[in-house]
């Protein structure tokens, strides 16, 4: 009986808190960060004002939390749909490319459905704790195609460490600029940037 309660305890807390994170981030699409209250998120979300200071001791704290719920957001819709592992690990070495339009366009919509929200986790990275996009990525995508190339590990975090900046450069730049440019632009100047994903500069690593 006392775990039933703890269960309904914890699950009441994380609706709540669910409630808070999506209160911000609606009113994050109309107002400026620095001129969102309390009250306006407490009405928004339909809890009082000791149900906020309950679980936040400032908006920064709810920020925080948002940014995380939105991220884990991309880690569910991104799991199965958007990369099939099986698929890098069956390919022929010379058809893997780390960038491919199928790998970023579906990020990159993810981006520009949720800027508001990341436009200010860019301008705040004391609140940023992770890039759950680049994660995401490196794990699912660029991890596996280098162990395909037998890259060891111990170079793989230094170079994904200089090519992931850049590709965060160019995503945090389009959503500063409020992802005004097309998708397709985005994309092309990411793949001129990193030239094409090619992976030919290892080709003289063991296969």
């Amino acid at each position: 009986m006392e775990s039933n309660n703890l269960n309904k305890s914890e699950s009441k807390y994380y609706n709540t808190a669910c409630l808070m994170d999506e209160a911000l981030i609606l009113l994050l699409e109309k107002k400026e960060y620095s001129f969102i209250t309390v009250k306006e998120i407490c009405e928004k979300a339909g809890v009082n004002r000791s149900t906020f200071y309950l679980h936040y001791e400032t908006i920064d704290d709810l920020l925080a939390e948002s940014i995380e719920y939105v991220g884990k957001k991309i880690q569910k819709k991104f799991s199965d749909k958007v990369i099939d592992k099986q698929i890098i690990k069956n390919s022929k070495l010379e058809d893997l490319l780390l960038i491919t339009p199928n790998y970023l366009i579906p990020y990159l919509e993810f981006l520009k459905e949720n800027k508001e929200i990341y436009k200010i986790a860019y301008s705040q990275p004391n609140v940023l704790k992770e890039q759950y996009i680049i994660n995401h990525l490196y794990k699912n995508i660029f991890e596996p195609i280098l162990d395909r190339f037998f890259v060891p590990k111990k170079e793989q975090k230094y170079m994904m460490s200089f090519y992931l900046s850049g590709l965060s450069a160019v995503m945090i730049e389009w959503i500063k600029n409020g992802c005004k440019e097309e998708l397709q632009t985005i994309v092309d100047v990411l793949l001129k940037c990193l030239n094409l994903g090619d992976m030919s500069c290892l080709k003289g690593v063991k296969s």
